[in-house]
């Protein structure tokens, strides 16, 4: 099957957690909005009235399936790529860490916009700096704690256990993000988490990650995503 997914072409944002997903996977897929009038098909399937439209990128269309949601595009690719346990009870655990990450990836982006979107970072810098002190000092260990947890619990190898899954790739997204967001911060906090360092460090590694990481296909991070580097809140 050819895929096809749906994102914003200038960022890596959500999108990008369901990209390694299918790089690693070494699926057909296309990325349809950085090419031609891909990103007025994308606009014309959320405006659609009828079936199942999608609320908001990234979306996936898999033969006659359109599915919306990170989390639940990765629930259905891990079932079918050997990026999720075989077992009912495994599938659903891995979902219910990727909805975590969902979460904390919420937490994340709220650094530099803590009162919306609607705003310039210029507009909230205050609120972002308090919000960024109570980030670095609570959410994150409290986050990154949980799955460092769970990498020792299980081996040191993968968060589950000896198998990677798609909430391995996503915490790879996690850290690559950090490190670009808050190089500083990060730097000085890694020390707690040598489980998930090596974690990345093991993704990084994998043939068709290590490809893509190379190729133009990989968006570069940018002050227009999820993770922004702002020198004000990495101090």
């Amino acid at each position: 099957m050819r895929y096809q997914l749906y994102y914003w072409p200038m960022i890596q944002g959500r999108g990008e957690y369901v990209r390694l997903a299918l790089e690693d996977a070494g699926a057909d897929y296309t990325d349809v909005a950085r090419a031609g009038n891909g990103m007025a098909a994308m606009m014309k399937m959320m405006e659609a009235k009828k079936g199942t439209p999608p609320f908001a990128p990234p979306f996936l269309k898999a033969g006659a399936l359109v599915i919306g949601q990170t989390a639940n595009i990765l629930l259905y690719l891990g079932a079918r790529h050997g990026l999720a346990p075989k077992t009912e009870g495994g599938r659903l655990w891995v979902h219910q860490l990727q909805l975590t990450i969902a979460d904390f990836v919420l937490e994340i982006h709220d650094t530099h916009h803590p009162l919306g979107p609607s705003l310039y970072y210029e507009d909230q810098r205050a609120p972002a700096k308090k919000r960024t002190e109570e980030f670095w000092k609570e959410r994150v260990p409290k986050y990154l704690g949980y799955f460092e947890d769970l990498v020792q619990a299980n081996g040191g190898t993968y968060v589950t256990g000896r198998r990677l899954t798609y909430a391995d790739l996503s915490l790879f997204q996690i850290a690559e993000g950090l490190r670009y967001a808050f190089p500083k911060r990060m730097k000085a906090f890694e020390k707690n988490i040598p489980g998930l360092v090596a974690l990345r460090d093991r993704v990084a590694a994998r043939p068709n990650i290590k490809a893509y990481l190379a190729s133009d296909r990989r968006i570069p991070f940018n002050e227009e995503g999820i993770f922004r580097r702002y020198k004000a809140l990495d101090l």
